[in-house]
Parts: C-alpha cells; sequence; structure tokens
C-alpha cells in the first residue's frame, strides 16, 4: 500500500474528540466526494465514490448513526487498474434534505452551499475533524522516501480558501492553485505536513514522516562528507601531480645532492608517497613539519623550477 493509503486508513479509525466531530468528517467528506442530484422541491438523492474500503465504511457508519438514512453499496472494479470502487449512495428518503441542511451541503433556500459553514467548525476539534473529513475525500500524500508533497482537491474557490483558513488557525500555511476545473489546496514543507498529521489525529503516520525526515538528513549529511572528502582528494592528487613534475624539471638542471636539505627532504618524501597530501608529508618529516612548512618548501621548489 501507498504511504496515502497508510495515513487514510488511520485517519478512518480517529475517535471523535467531541460529539460533534463526527458530523465535521461526514460534512467534509459528503462535500467533497459526493455528488448531489436534485428531482424537484426537498427531493435530493446523493452518491458518493472511494477508492478507500475504510473510507466506505466510515462514511455508512456516520450516516447510520448520524441520521439514520437508508444507504446502498456497489462496489466496481476497474477494469484498468483491477482495483475496487466503493460507490454509496443515498436515496430519496423522508429525512435527507435535512440532514443535507445540517451538514451545510444544502442552504435555506435548497441551493448548495459553495463554502463551509461556520456552524459546523465552531470548535478547534470540530475543524480538525473536518480537515480530516477533507483529506479523506480528495488527498494525497507523497510518500517521504521522495519529495515531501500533500494536497487536497476540491471543485470550488470558496471551498479551498474554507480549508486554507481552517490550516491557518492551527498555524498551517497552505497555498491554493487552479488546476483546470479544479482547485488544489497544497503543502509542500515537510513541517507543515508534519503539523496537519498531528492536527488531524494521524499520529502514527506523523512518526513515520519524522522518522524518514530524520534518515533523509542524515544521509544528506554524509553524501554531503563524502563529497567533500571526494573533492578534497583530487585536489591533493592534482596537486601532487603537479609537484613530481616539478620535481622533474628540477632534476633535469640540478642534481639532488645540490638542493638544499630541507628540498632533498621533500622530494624524497613526495617520491615515496605520492598520494599522500602535504599534511601526510609533514607528519612523515624527521622531525615532523606543519602542514605550513611543507608548504613553504613546495613553494621554494616552484620558484626554482621557474628560474
Amino acid at each position: 500500500m501507498s504511504f496515502a493509503t497508510d495515513v487514510k486508513d488511520e485517519m478512518a479509525h480517529v475517535m471523535p474528540t467531541c460529539s460533534h466531530c463526527d458530523y465535521a468528517t461526514l460534512a467534509a467528506l459528503v462535500r467533497i466526494e459526493g455528488t448531489l442530484f436534485v428531482s424537484g422541491p426537498d427531493k435530493y438523492r446523493v452518491e458518493i465514490a472511494t477508492d478507500s474500503a475504510s473510507v466506505g465504511r466510515l462514511m455508512i457508519r456516520l450516516i447510520h448513526s448520524l441520521y439514520d438514512l437508508k444507504t446502498e453499496l456497489t462496489v466496481r472494479r476497474s477494469v484498468l487498474h483491477k482495483t475496487p470502487n466503493y460507490l454509496i449512495g443515498i436515496p430519496s428518503q423522508p429525512g435527507l434534505a435535512e440532514a443535507l441542511h445540517d451538514l451545510g451541503i444544502i442552504n435555506d433556500t435548497g441551493g448548495l452551499e459553495m463554502g463551509i459553514d461556520p456552524k459546523i467548525i465552531q470548535k478547534q476539534c470540530c475543524g480538525a475533524a473536518y480537515l480530516r473529513g477533507a483529506f479523506l475525500g480528495s488527498g494525497f500524500i507523497s510518500d517521504p522516501k521522495s519529495n515531501f508533497h500533500f494536497e487536497i482537491v476540491v471543485e470550488n474557490e470558496q471551498l479551498a480558501y474554507g480549508l486554507v483558513d481552517l490550516l491557518a488557525e492551527k498555524g498551517i500555511t497552505a497555498k491554493v492553485m487552479h488546476r483546470r476545473n479544479t482547485y488544489m489546496v497544497y503543502l509542500k514543507s515537510g513541517d507543515a505536513i508534519l503539523e496537519f498529521l498531528a492536527f488531524t489525529g494521524a499520529h502514527r503516520s506523523a512518526i513515520a514522516l519524522e522518522e524518514e525526515r530524520v534518515v533523509k538528513a542524515v544521509r544528506g549529511d554524509v553524501n554531503r562528507l563524502i563529497n567533500a572528502e571526494l573533492a578534497n582528494q583530487q585536489k591533493a592528487s592534482k596537486a601532487a601531480v603537479a609537484q613530481i613534475k616539478t620535481i622533474r624539471r628540477v632534476l633535469e638542471k640540478h642534481s639532488i645532492q645540490t638542493l638544499p636539505p630541507a628540498l632533498q627532504e621533500f622530494i624524497r618524501l613526495r617520491v615515496t608517497y605520492p598520494e599522500a597530501s602535504l599534511k601526510e608529508l609533514g607528519d612523515r618529516a624527521d622531525p615532523p613539519l606543519s602542514k605550513s612548512a611543507i608548504n613553504h618548501r613546495v613553494r621554494r621548489l616552484e620558484a626554482l623550477a621557474k628560474e
């Protein structure tokens, strides 16, 4: 299963904090995943589709327990992906219009409510429940092993910015992107995604994401150290090759016995240890020399080569 599926499975089993949290979760699910059919005054029918079995069970349970409405379940299977899709139908029946009004789906005149009804999210816990329902409906979060990405796709601008405002109340900054006929509320920061998971009750998923963030940070540090070490080795190797070429030019004109003892020692060390760094050559000198002292001898040898 994907990480997004794991998150939804966990969210579908989060217990409500207060007696109204389930209403907020159901309101978001019906608003985002539901299709409303109108056949006359107060004559409504609703269809809600989901690819998640746990989300389907949650919706049916909430519809029955909160409003005692009859539902019809149809399981469809995608020919292309071989995955099941669950269609939950709420047929026209007494009490459905009142339930839709209570959930903030339709307004007082029977029209469709475009934003989030304030009465649904009066408490912070209900705001978290609404966000949880929105994610269960059309949310996606990438595997934390790759780049961090989080999105909830909705069909109208008012609802999108309503979700942004709900997130902002918790200090989570989200942005909206208009994409074709939909609006995508998205988070890019790992910190923001972690805050969302914790706020909506997906604590196990939040811990898994944080663990992966630590692994990625350690891996990044190790890669940087390795790259720095490789760069230093390449730099030292190029310097050693240049020094050996300088030694050859000097010895073409001078016998090694005619050179100062300090240069003789450096030449012997460099020829004996061609891959060593200047610091390592200094450690092998007798007595040991500092890197700056060895570097001074290199400059003397280079000046002699130029002459």
